[in-house]
């Protein structure tokens, strides 16, 4: 964007005035310095952000926070350690009353916005957003930005406040917010004095192996001028979108259509011209940005220029299997995953009676073979073997091998219709029905980056594998529980086998065997290589080298997102 050389104090100007109305200020008379306003590009594209599973935060309805006795209506903020800790120590009940997705919303920010205590305001709730954003450059348009406002103006706004108004205190700011500051702060300012700035060096000029391109996307270096040209005279600004991640993520897609048109008129009704947004997404948002574009759905893809796809479980993952039989690994720094259950009936309480965690599981598009038995080395059990996992794995009401607990659904006594197998199944039907429908679903003008190396492995299978015991020669598929630790471990019995007089119950013990395939993590390359396989998208990076939550913490993974972002931006095609 172009600075202004003309000396002075620039005046601040607001985006709802479209920028063209300013207030000055009185100065003592030995002061000749002028006092000058820079009017703003009248072209915008607004960058939203869509995070992932559990990267919402997310409030209860005023009945449930009375039900469950909390001081605020806090449903999910992990951002917040002392409501992250509470329910670290919850029952699997509480974490079911507390994540239900018939009782939780996405908690937006608003002046009016309730937090269920009388003592905490708005601003409070959301002081999980720290902006640190400075601008190396004194920008024409500079007080539209996440700046703060000079001392003279009234009513005096913050930077972080300016970003909570754009969303960023509805997301896992931990997780989001380096992302979400870079682009805010490198899309205006990569040029000085027409020359350019030293950090776009990182990208300008360099080819995108650098970052783990595919060959077969036949990427380019972006040059400098390419560059110019298309930040030139526009506003980019960065906005986040929270959506109930519990819900189904057809949903969410209509929803985040919903605001995204708003979002679009807001600024025409300011005065810009505003008629598309370029959509960054993160994991299970890759999925809520597929439902939004998708016809029978959100609708939204001719506002859409472009998309960008972090980590998405393009097919589903089998972790969501694993998770659900035996809970979040203990993987660090994760918070979320430590939060949602280190134990299976924790995260079934939660994810079994959820449609949104429901459609992470693998689809049928997943393919055959992914759910393993072995004893002493040897497969003895292959599913799906015919392509269906609805039916011949999550389905399942008795092998010991199936997807749930049933006694794990609804331990909160809840409605039996809300919260029963029953139910659950008519969930899987529903997430069956979606996947589908998204199958094909991509925007024509779509960048992915995502893990595809062995450092971080993921689970493409899953392997139980039953104890080496010589004696045993037991038909696998009949062995029930007699004993789960929640975590992975199993003692089974064999049925047919009489029990020893005098003597315990002869039991096998069985293990669900560590994840070993390419990915992240949470998302294998299996999954998310079906966004090159398709042969849809624009660019593709694979990339090794981080985990799937901290994802936009990797600096290969932001360069990549920045090239993508102009790359997408040099399509926009203005009406007029």
């Amino acid at each position: 964007m172009a600075t202004s050389a003309i000396p002075g104090r620039q005046l601040p100007v607001r985006p709802e005035t479209g920028g063209r109305i300013t207030e000055g200020y009185v100065t003592p008379t030995p002061d000749r310095l002028p006092q000058k306003v820079a009017v703003p590009p009248r072209r915008v594209i607004p960058i939203v952000f869509l995070p992932g599973i559990m990267g919402s935060n997310l409030r209860l309805s005023a009945q449930r926070q009375r039900e469950l006795g909390k001081d605020n209506n806090i449903a999910w903020r992990p951002d917040r350690s002392g409501e992250a800790s509470a329910l670290l120590i919850a029952t699997p009940a509480q974490r079911q009353m507390q994540l239900d997705h018939t009782q939780t919303e996405v908690d937006v920010y608003a002046p009016d916005s309730p937090t269920g205590d009388t003592e905490e305001s708005p601003e409070k709730r959301h002081d999980n957003v720290e902006v640190e954003l400075t601008y190396p450059l004194a920008l024409r348009n500079a007080t539209l930005l996440l700046t703060d406002d000079p001392p003279t103006v009234r009513p005096r706004r913050t930077k972080e406040q300016k970003a909570r108004e754009r969303g960023w205190g509805e997301v896992f700011f931990d997780s989001y917010g380096e992302l979400l500051q870079l682009c805010e702060r490198r899309l205006h300012s990569a040029f000085s004095g027409g020359r350019l700035l030293s950090w776009w060096k990182n990208i300008v000029g360099v080819d995108p192996s650098a970052w783990q391109a595919h060959p077969g996307s036949n990427l380019q270096p972006l040059q400098e001028e390419e560059l110019r040209q298309a930040l030139h005279d526009c506003w980019f600004p960065v906005h986040a979108m929270g959506y109930n991640w519990l819900k189904s993520n057809r949903q969410s897609g209509i929803s985040v259509a919903q605001r995204i048109n708003k979002l679009i008129s807001q600024y025409k009704s300011w005065g810009f011209e505003c008629e598309k947004v370029i959509i960054v997404t993160h994991s299970m948002g890759g999925l809520v940005a597929r439902a939004l574009i998708h016809p029978d759905m959100g609708n939204l893809q001719h506002k859409v220029l472009g998309v960008v796809h972090g980590v998405m479980p393009a097919i589903g993952a089998a972790a969501a299997y694993k998770r659900m039989r035996c809970g979040f690994e203990d993987s660090g720094a994760n918070i979320p995953a430590k939060v949602l259950g280190n134990f299976g009936n924790e995260v079934t309480a939660v994810l079994g009676n959820s449609p949104g965690g429901l459609e992470l599981l693998p689809s049928e598009a997943y393919g055959n073979h992914w759910l393993l038995v072995t004893h002493k080395g040897q497969e003895q059990i292959r599913l799906p073997q015919e392509g269906d996992p609805y039916k011949e794995i999550y389905k399942l009401r008795n092998p010991w091998y199936r997807l749930f607990n049933e006694s794990w659904i609804n331990p909160a006594g809840m409605s039996a219709r809300d919260s029963s197998i029953e139910n659950t199944h008519d969930l899987l039907m529903q997430a069956k029905a979606f996947h589908a429908e998204i199958l094909h679903t991509y925007h024509p003008n779509t960048y992915a980056h995502y893990g595809a190396g062995l450092n971080n492995p993921a689970w493409h299978r899953v392997t139980w594998d039953v104890g080496n015991e010589t004696a045993f020669n037991a038909n696998i598929k009949d062995l029930q529980i007699l004993a789960d630790n929640r975590q992975g471990s199993l003692r089974v019995i064999d049925p047919a086998r009489p029990k020893p007089p005098g003597m315990p119950t002869p039991w096998l013990g069985v293990r669900l065997q560590p994840a070993r395939d390419p990915g992240d993590q949470t998302v294998p390359a299996h999954s998310a290589d079906q966004q090159l396989s398709s042969g849809m998208l624009k660019g593709v990076f694979r990339q090794t080298g981080y985990e799937h939550q901290d994802s936009y913490k990797d600096e290969a993974v932001l360069h990549c997102t920045l090239y993508s972002l102009v790359r997408i931006i040099q399509t926009m095609s203005w009406s007029k």
